[in-house]
Order: C-alpha cells, then structure tokens, then sequence
C-alpha cells in the first residue's frame, strides 16, 4: 500500500456529537493547509453547516467516497468504526480512525496529535493490518430472508425475553452439539475483547485467521469457547421448542429476528478492511493500557 495513494481522503464521523464536530473541522482546515482534496459523509452536513468553514465542504454518499477516496478518515469511537468498516470494506481503502469515543481500541489517534499522527500515515508511516468481517444469513425453507454484516461478532440471544433458547451448532456441515443456554457469540479477532471477552472467551491477535464461538450461560458445565478456521462454515439451527423466536445482532448494531426452524448461517466476507494504526502501534501496549494489565515486575 503506497503513501502516494492517500491523496484523495473521505471523512466519516459519529453524529450529534459537539466534541467530533470540532475535530471533523480541524481536520478540513488542516487538510486545507496540506492542499489535500477531503470529502465529507453526506450524514455529517448537519453538524459542519453551521461552521462557517472556508473553504466550504465538500460532502458525497458513502458510496460515493467509497469509490472516491484513497483513505478514509474515521472520526468517533470503536463502535462508529465498526459501522464504517462495514460500509466500506468492499471498497478495499484503508480506514484510519480518530479516537472521539470512551475505549479505542480500534480509533488510536487522540485528537491531540490528529495533525501529527495523520501526518505521518500520509508520509508512509504507519501500520497496517487486514482484519476480516463476519456476515450472517438467516435462512428459511431454503431461502434467505435477512442478511447482515458485522466485524466483531455475530450474537444469537434471547431478544427482550429472559429465558434460555435451544439450538443446534454444526461447522462445514458436521454437527458440533445441541445446546440450550442465553444464546452464542460468533466473534472474530476483532471482536474478541469486546462481548465475547465478557463471556469468557479468549484474547485472539487481530493476526489470527480464526474465529471462536462462545455460549453464553449453558445448561451444561463441559460447554466451553470453541476456535475454528476462519473459512468455516457455521450453520445454528434454531429448534422448534422455543417459547419466542431468538435474535441475531451483529455488532450489537443490526438485529434481526429468527424463527423456530431458521438457519442462521455465518461465514467470513469476501472483502477484508484495511486498518492503519500510528507508527509503532503494539496490539499488547493496547491491551495492558485499555484492559488495565499490569506493568513490569519492579515499574512504580
């Protein structure tokens, strides 16, 4: 990936939010000053028309940017990302993200050192690394009725009800167990510290071609998180004993409803999201820092 490319930057950001409205500003002067051509979600419109910017902003559809930019800018917090990357992971750009959000372990750049620090992706300076995204079919009577995508986890759960759901989970077409529990996080490396992490899964290296699938709360003390090849088909079947009909969330952003009888098949997305990180970025400093690890043996 040549830094000759990022001359062309799409901006996407987190509405109704004062604190990303500054920084999506100073990030349009700077760019200005840097002679770099930037164009804004059309969404944002709302939060920079009254600002008075000159030059005025340019705003198109994330489509748009998406065959138009040669990086694309993310300004918000880790959950803004997840929506942008999977909005914009088939057109294979690169996102960087601006951390305007409470945890950032994808959005790295404080706003502090935006000018700095994206300066210095632009100059070739970076760390890149290719994550894969999940996406989700509901399948019934061999049709599929809903889709969607997700780049953390896939969630099967109960919906508003507290009760304990019944399914069956096969992987390439091999029958695995039958389970009843609250439900089954399907997580990539991604998305392996955020809700499966809660659930007891393990810690996955964004480097690792993996997913783990991870019960939630089952009737059975033996049911432990499972890893699999990330080229697996996974395949839940809903059972026909359920009181009310699970739901399926997909990075706790899109939710679909299934019913009894349904499929709910999983596999990796054909397109990959290209994230850069700042120089010197170190997946573990991420972990001991937003985890709260501790430090060496002997640091004050």
């Amino acid at each position: 990936m040549e830094s000759n490319r990022f001359n062309k930057i799409g901006v996407l950001g987190r509405l109704g939010s004062e604190t990303v409205a500054a920084t999506l500003q100073r990030l349009a002067h700077w760019c200005h000053e840097q002679a770099l051509p930037v164009t804004f979600d059309t969404a944002l419109e709302a939060m920079l028309e009254s600002s008075a910017m000159e030059p005025a902003p340019q705003f198109a559809s994330r489509e748009e940017i998406g065959f138009w930019a040669d990086l694309i800018i993310v300004v918000g917090g880790d959950g803004t990302l997840l929506g942008a990357a999977r909005d914009m992971a088939q057109y294979e750009k690169p996102l960087l993200g601006i951390n305007r959000g409470r945890l950032g372990f994808l959005t790295d750049i404080m706003p502090d050192n935006m000018a700095t620090e994206v300066g210095r992706v632009l100059q070739g300076d970076y760390v890149l690394e290719n994550r894969f995204l999940l996406e989700a079919q509901i399948v019934r009577e061999g049709k599929v009725v809903a889709h969607a995508m997700a780049m953390n986890d896939v969630v099967l759960h109960p919906g508003q009800s507290i009760r304990m759901i019944e399914f069956e989970l096969h992987v390439d077409q091999q029958f695995v167990y039958s389970q009843r529990s609250d439900g089954l996080i399907i997580s990539t490396p991604t998305g392996s510290t955020a809700y499966a992490l809660s659930a007891g899964g393990p810690i996955m290296h964004p480097s690792l071609d993996a997913i783990v699938l991870v019960p939630m709360f089952p009737h059975t003390l033996t049911s432990r998180p499972l890893m699999i090849a990330a080229d697996s088909e996974i395949c839940v079947v809903i059972s026909d004993n359920n009181d009310l009909p699970p739901h399926v969330s997909c990075d706790a952003q899109h939710h679909m409803e299934t019913r009894n009888g349904d499929e709910l098949v999983i596999r990796r997305h054909p397109h990959r999201l290209h994230l850069l990180h700042p120089s010197g970025h170190n997946y573990y400093e991420t972990c001991r820092t937003k985890l709260g690890w501790g430090s060496r043996l002997g640091d004050d």
